[in-house]
């Protein structure tokens, strides 16, 4: 299967929010936890506006058609020296049909090799402990950084861009934007959703 990668672009912006709906609209969501519907294309939407990094908003296409989607955000580690700005990645939503088939594989390692290129320092972020060290990501203890509640486990990970970077992030806690709040965000979600999607 022939993927390609390129940057999103306003006349993507519907596509997107409805392919990362379906995405994370899978069976048993509501026994997982969560607002009980899918609120990552809402993140997509609002990440535009605010904390989300345009050129680090990447589509994959299959035979000219969009199947997945990826972008970046602003975050950042607090230190007692002072603060240590990074990279946040998510959501990353790939059509259910197209799934297991190399185009989240794609779309991380085209955004990585492009943030590496802007210059960025490292990524940190929230995900699946058994699928993104392939990528070289590890636990974020590895820089001794916590999340924001002084926690650490094997979903909270990330990964240097610049060598060393992170050395200067030790005892520092991660802070991502507040849109990936779903509490805090539940009833602008509905209001999108009752706009674009009922």
């Amino acid at each position: 299967m022939d993927i390609s990668i390129r940057s999103e672009c306003e006349t993507d912006y519907r596509r997107v929010e409805e392919i990362t709906r379906i995405a994370f609209s899978y069976p048993g969501r509501i026994e997982q936890g969560g607002i009980g519907c899918p609120y990552e294309h809402w993140m997509v939407h609002a990440l535009r506006k605010r904390d989300g990094i345009p050129e680090l908003s990447l589509v994959a296409e299959v035979e000219g058609m969009i199947v997945g989607h990826i972008i970046c955000s602003k975050a950042e580690v607090k230190t007692a020296n002072g603060v240590i700005p990074v990279l946040n990645f998510g959501p990353l939503s790939v059509l259910p049909e197209y799934q297991r088939k190399g185009v989240g594989k794609a779309l991380i390692k085209s955004m990585i090799d492009k943030a590496t290129a802007l210059k960025y320092g490292a990524i940190l972020f929230f995900g699946r402990p058994e699928y993104y060290p392939q990528f070289g990501f590890k636990e974020a203890s590895t820089w001794q950084i916590t999340d924001l509640n002084g926690q650490n486990y094997p979903a909270f990970m990330g990964m240097e861009l610049i060598p060393g970077y992170l050395s200067y992030a030790k005892g520092g806690k991660y802070y991502e934007s507040d849109i990936y709040d779903d509490d805090l965000n539940r009833n602008k979600v509905k209001a999108f959703d009752d706009l674009y999607f009922s």
